[in-house]
């Protein structure tokens, strides 16, 4: 049986992935020259799996995507991401750039076109502009190569910075490597959360345990966070196993091995997303516990998550429990304010130092100078004890800021 599982530090950069070669560049979607369009390859076919957006408005790329793993989940070579255009709302002809999109690429890295997955973000219900696409594919295929920064920063739209996660998981076999990119701003909310992201690995994996794995790790990590509550309509994870590292992922210590470190990247990622939030001034790690199941948990957690009136609350520097409290109470699920009680903590998922503000159906004795001192800090944990049960989960969120108005006010223009 293989030891127990053993890795680097999580890196949030990514040096290589045997057999994955990586390029972005600026194909003139965007009109300030910055990266706009980025290809991710591999020398081999992978074994591919895929969550998407639970939106029934879905782009032309997600319900492409959909129907080329439905058809194989075992010859995929390549990703490429365009910026500035969704792809969505956009009828036949969305889905003829997208199909023209993919042979493109597929022309371009010696492959078919129905081995090449597509990804759009950007305005809902404008058509690919395919020359710059075309723009986009010639430079992109010529410049592959390691430098994933600039894939990573070629497929972001409001976000601030690049992300980016890699691991590497030592086995009695040898090593490999899993690694991902992602972009995620605004238009984020736990229903797989609103995003694009890409992740790698170099392990040989069966096409139902990438599947199961990728569904598993979406679930504890995209699923978890929110910046405001919309989810979009071209959501997707996509992962492409190549087997390079000549390591093949089989039997229930190495399954469970890799889904530990799979879950590692993609909460990493994750995170990176909330903390880039439109207009995010506070990262806040939200947990519920003590509810009669754990679907009630992530109910309530939810509820709150997604509050306006929460989330200005947090933004104000204003230790407003009875926000929270209210949010908890109109979730749809049982909620008994007489068991509960709520606590505020200075850091990310802390356990130690928690003020009570609330317990026992009203306010508890707490300092409100105390409460303010948590409440200012970059990071805070808020916690929920429901009292009813042992079901429990963890969000993460976010503050809701004028800045992020001001960023969707003319998202357009």
């Amino acid at each position: 049986m293989p030891s127990p599982v053993k890795t680097t530090d999580l890196m949030n950069t990514i040096e290589s992935v045997a057999g994955f070669h990586v390029a972005g560049v600026h194909a003139g979607l965007k009109k300030n020259g910055k990266l706009d369009f980025a290809i991710i390859a591999s020398d081999v076919p992978c074994v591919a799996a895929g969550v998407f957006t639970q939106n029934t408005v879905k782009a032309a790329p997600v319900l492409l995507n959909m129907e080329r793993l439905a058809a194989s989940a075992t010859d995929k070579r390549a990703v490429a991401i365009n910026t500035v255009s969704a792809n969505a709302c956009t009828g036949e002809q969305g889905m003829q750039n997208a199909r023209r999109m993919s042979e493109l690429v597929a022309e371009a890295i010696d492959a078919s076109a129905e081995q090449i997955f597509v990804m759009s973000t950007g305005v809902i219900g404008t058509q690919l502009p395919m020359q710059k696409i075309e723009q986009g594919v010639s430079l992109a295929s010529q410049a592959l190569g390691d430098d994933w920064q600039s894939a990573a920063a070629a497929i972001m739209t409001t976000d601030t910075r690049p992300k980016q996660a890699a691991i590497t998981v030592e086995t009695e076999q040898g090593s490999y490597t899993i690694a991902g990119i992602s972009k995620g701003s605004g238009m984020i909310a736990p229903n797989m959360a609103t995003m694009l992201c890409v992740v790698t690995t170099d392990a040989e994996l069966s096409p139902a345990l990438a599947q199961s794995s990728l569904g598993a790790a979406a679930d504890v990590s995209f699923n978890r966070i929110v910046v405001d509550g919309d989810t979009s309509t071209n959501d997707m994870v996509i992962l492409l196993a190549n087997g390079q590292s000549d390591i093949t992922v089989e039997g229930d210590a190495m399954s469970q091995q890799f889904q530990a470190a799979l879950n590692e990247v993609l909460t990493s990622l994750s995170k990176q997303i909330v903390r880039d939030g439109e207009g995010v001034s506070k990262f806040i790690s939200l947990h519920v516990e003590g509810a009669h199941s754990d679907e009630d948990a992530l109910q309530i957690a939810r509820t709150i998550a997604t509050s306006p009136l929460v989330k200005t609350a947090f933004y104000g520097n204003d230790a407003n429990w009875g926000r929270i409290i209210a949010a908890a109470g109109r979730a749809g699920v049982p909620f008994d304010p007489d068991k509960a009680a709520l606590y505020f903590a200075v850091g990310e998922d802390a356990v130690d130092g928690k003020l009570c503000l609330f317990a026992n159906g009203q306010v508890a004795a707490y300092s409100e100078e105390d409460a303010t001192a948590i409440i200012t800090q970059d990071d805070v944990t808020v916690s929920l004890d429901c009292g009813n049960g042992d079901g429990s989960c963890h969000i993460w969120t976010c503050d809701l800021s004028h800045e992020y108005v001001s960023i969707n006010g003319d998202y357009r223009s």
